[in-house]
């Protein structure tokens, strides 16, 4: 008889968003001018860019270690929602030459953080105890 282990499957979705969003995230820190510059082009403030840090880095460790895992997949999800919105906006209904959806990693983040948001982190995490992990 097979079992599900959904907390397994949990803890396999935390690490595989957030190690890839942290690796993606890890590659900002040596500078956001370039974010900061597109920000400033459509008309938005510079400081702006700094979230792609929370939502790049600080959010996929949380996620990773499982510690306020719904708050962090909110601020997940809203900066994929951003960089859909301001980076990716020409593409979200283009499909590329291969037949693919031209944002499909961006939305693969976006979904997952979404589901996150609604089951949690699951009890292989640093904290479960709480209504927001």
């Amino acid at each position: 008889m097979k079992t599900k282990n959904i907390d397994l499957g949990l803890l396999i979705l935390r690490l595989t968003a957030g190690v890839l969003m942290l690796l993606h995230g890890i590659a900002k820190l040596g500078g956001i001018n370039k974010i900061q510059s597109m920000l400033a082009s459509k008309g938005i403030p510079e400081f702006v860019a700094y979230g792609v840090w929370i939502g790049e880095i600080i959010a996929p460790v949380l996620l990773i270690i499982g510690y306020r895992t719904r708050l962090a997949a909110v601020v997940f999800a809203m900066n994929c929602l951003a960089a859909m919105l301001l980076v990716h906006a020409s593409d979200i209904f283009s499909l590329t030459k291969q037949g693919g959806w031209a944002t499909e990693l961006l939305g693969l983040y976006f979904f997952s953080s979404i589901t996150l948001i609604f089951t949690g982190a699951g009890k292989y995490a640093v904290s479960s105890a709480n209504q927001w992990d």
